[in-house]
């Protein structure tokens, strides 16, 4: 069984994310939650907040019964940009930098040892 969990317009460049999601890739879930947890980086909140509802949407998909992190692996998960928020900052003899706000949508799917 695999289930799938998608978070949408998180407000960090998909970079920055890609960092972290390339840690986690195929291990599986005890050992993909040790390393969020003491992860430094500010997008492995988002990322452990992700792959708990594909855990729980895992669980509700086999009828409620109750999945060990050990049984549990992550099958993919990748990032995908999202939408860019444009800003102008003043620069000097009146010109105007643009400042690119990223986001990116990050989806984790997962699937027990069968």
């Amino acid at each position: 069984m695999e289930a799938k969990a998608i978070k949408k317009f998180i407000r960090s460049s998909p970079r920055k994310m890609r960092l972290v999601i390339d840690l986690i890739r195929g291990k599986n879930a005890s050992e993909a939650f040790s390393t969020l947890h003491f992860s430094t980086k500010h997008a492995a909140k988002d990322a452990e907040r992700v792959l708990k509802s594909a855990i729980s949407n895992l669980s509700n998909i086999e009828d409620g019964k109750s999945v060990k992190n050990e049984d549990v692996y992550i099958k993919t998960a990748f990032v995908d940009c999202g939408p860019i928020v444009k800003r102008i900052s003043p620069a000097p003899m009146g010109r105007a930098y643009r400042i690119r706000k990223r986001s990116n949508h990050l989806t984790i799917v997962v699937a027990t040892k069968d």
